[in-house]
C-alpha cells in the first residue's frame, strides 16, 4: 500500500506557472510508475503525464507537451508536476497516482485503470 498527498494547487493567471508536489508514504521503495491526472467539471479524468520509476522516461498528453514537466526524487519519495504557460482550460482537480503494473518493462501506464493508488487531488484554477 502507498498513500499519496498532493500539494501546490491554487490560483494562477493565464501564462503563469504552478508546481504541484506529490508525497508518497507507506510502501516507499520507489518502485512505482507515477502519473498525474486531471479532471475538469463534467469531464472524464484524463492523463496529464507519467514517469517510469527507474528509467525516468516520461510521457505527456499532447495538450501539455512543452508546457508541463514531470520529475521525481526517489530518495525523497516525491513526484512533481511543473506547469508553465498555463491556460484557462488547464483548470481542473489534479491527481497524483501510483502504478506497479508495468514496472519491469518499458511500457508506461497511461490509463486510469492502470493505477491502483490515488491521492485526493488538488485544485488548479487559471484565470484569463
Amino acid at each position: 500500500q502507498v498513500q499519496l498527498v498532493e500539494s501546490g494547487g491554487g490560483l494562477a493567471q493565464a501564462g503563469g506557472s504552478l508546481r504541484l508536489s506529490c508525497a508518497a508514504s507507506g510502501r516507499t521503495d520507489s518502485r512505482f510508475d507515477m502519473g498525474w491526472f486531471r479532471q475538469a467539471p463534467g469531464k472524464e479524468r484524463e492523463l496529464v503525464g507519467c514517469i517510469k520509476w527507474s528509467s525516468y522516461t516520461t510521457y505527456y498528453e499532447d495538450s501539455v507537451k512543452g508546457r508541463f514537466t514531470i520529475s521525481r526524487d526517489n530518495a525523497k519519495n516525491m513526484v512533481y508536476l511543473q506547469m508553465s504557460s498555463l491556460r484557462p482550460e488547464d483548470k481542473a482537480v489534479y491527481y497524483c497516482a501510483a502504478s506497479d503494473r508495468y514496472l519491469y518493462g518499458v511500457r508506461l501506464p497511461i490509463t486510469p485503470a492502470s493505477y491502483p493508488y490515488w491521492g485526493a487531488g488538488t485544485q488548479v484554477t487559471v484565470s484569463s
